[in-house]
């Protein structure tokens, strides 16, 4: 992607988001390097020349390119933090995303798996023989039952997880630690990886031992941490039907608010920094609870 020109900072800005996740920082880089192209084409060099007529043109011409309402409206939000950062720092006098309209996100509900079907994907909860099948089932146990992040289960170090304990110990968005109960599958699990289970994989697994990730708790057949790609990988072959990683974080706090829990609890297990995200949650919980009861209330 070509960059846009100094004069736009947008690396400065960039640098300055020290609270923000790679990926956030990568997709803000992308978001404002293609506004800044776009605004070259119609003459405007510099992001004090921006005014809120460009911003609204822009949207529109996001949506006119037929690009998703979420995806509108995270551009917006990009556009909002930079030049909020640009008038802060004293580069602009005003700040022209105040009162820029843009599309909500879609307000699609995430998708939840059934009881069933994640039982169908975990087993009975015994530790499997094999070595890559314990890598596997673990990890599968710490995204729906501890309800991870794929970037922090990824992250996992060797030190995350102290036996007896029945915890462990991420890193989640923004450097923010968090400690994290185990379920007890996941905590059999973790101490056949850790007293044995690791070392087997590594010696089974690995062409190169010697090349394996140290500090990693889990590493791919190449000696790597896992990446997205090889979760993803993984899913692929201990799900029924095509299934993102993150669809088990959903369906973790979902089980657990139709289980009772309180939304403050889920949202501090989550690591989600304001309550209005987890209450997507809620939302969901009532409509699966209407399926419910369309489906087997007579008169429904």
């Amino acid at each position: 992607m070509v960059q846009a020109p100094p004069e736009w900072r947008i690396s400065e800005f960039v640098l300055s988001l020290t609270a923000a996740s790679d990926a956030t920082k990568r997709a803000y880089r992308t978001d404002l390097s293609q506004f800044a192209q776009w605004a070259a084409r119609g003459g405007i060099d510099r992001p004090d020349d921006v005014d809120r007529r460009w911003l609204r043109r822009f949207v529109s011409h996001l949506s006119v390119r037929g690009l998703s309402r979420r995806s509108v409206a995270r551009k917006a939000s990009a556009l909002r933090r930079y030049f909020g950062w640009l008038q802060r720092d004293g580069a602009i006098s005003v700040d022209p995303t105040i009162g820029l309209a843009a599309p909500a996100g879609s307000g699609r509900l995430p998708r939840v798996l059934s009881v069933g079907e994640m039982s169908e994907m975990l087993g009975d909860g015994s530790v499997p023989d094999g070595a890559v099948a314990l890598r596997d089932l673990l990890v599968l146990e710490l995204l729906y039952g501890s309800g991870l992040r794929v970037a922090e289960l990824c992250g996992l170090d060797r030190d995350a997880f102290r036996s007896p304990n029945t915890h462990i110990d991420v890193v989640g968005k923004g450097s923010k630690h968090r400690r994290i109960p185990l379920s007890e599958p996941a905590t059999k699990l973790f101490e056949a990886w850790c007293s044995g289970g690791s070392d087997d994989f590594d010696e089974a697994k690995l062409a190169r031992p010697a090349d394996r990730d140290n500090a990693a708790l889990l590493v791919n057949l190449r000696g790597k941490r896992l990446g997205p790609r090889d979760v993803q990988r993984i899913l692929d072959r201990h799900a029924a039907t095509p299934t993102h990683p993150h669809a088990l974080r959903h369906t973790y706090a979902t089980h657990l608010l139709d289980g009772g829990a309180d939304l403050r609890v889920v949202q501090e297990l989550l690591g989600h920094e304001r309550l209005s995200t987890t209450q997507i949650y809620t939302r969901v919980s009532r409509e699966r609870l209407r399926e419910v009861y369309d489906s087997a209330h007579p008169r429904a």
